[in-house]
């Protein structure tokens, strides 16, 4: 069959052929997962709680490595015997290191 034997779609073929397009891209969107979501207000509720902990504990592992790369840096610093530079850093080591041992300062 060539292309100008081939029938012209109806309005109801078209409307079809659009509405499987539509059905295709709701699908590739997962609004029946987030329907089914929005309907299960615990599930919400303990999704959030579990993303919140992981937060927590990804900022708290964070910080501990930045604050140990920065002391790290302050003591080859204060290694150095800078003049003005190497006593204050001296002193904010000493200081985190007293509060690392638990004395009062």
């Amino acid at each position: 069959m060539t292309d100008r034997n081939k029938p012209e779609p109806t309005s109801l073929e078209k409307l079809n052929d659009r509405l499987t397009k539509i059905a295709d891209q709701m699908e590739k969107t997962q609004i029946a997962d987030y329907v089914m979501l929005l309907n299960k207000p615990r599930r919400i509720i303990f999704t959030n709680l579990y993303a919140g902990i992981a937060r927590g504990v990804g900022i708290a592992i964070g910080f501990t490595v930045f604050t140990a790369t920065i002391l790290y840096v302050l003591r080859l610093l204060g290694a150095l015997n800078l003049p003005i530079i190497g006593d204050y850093i001296a002193d904010i080591v000493k200081i985190v290191q007293v509060q690392l041992e638990g004395r009062a300062y």
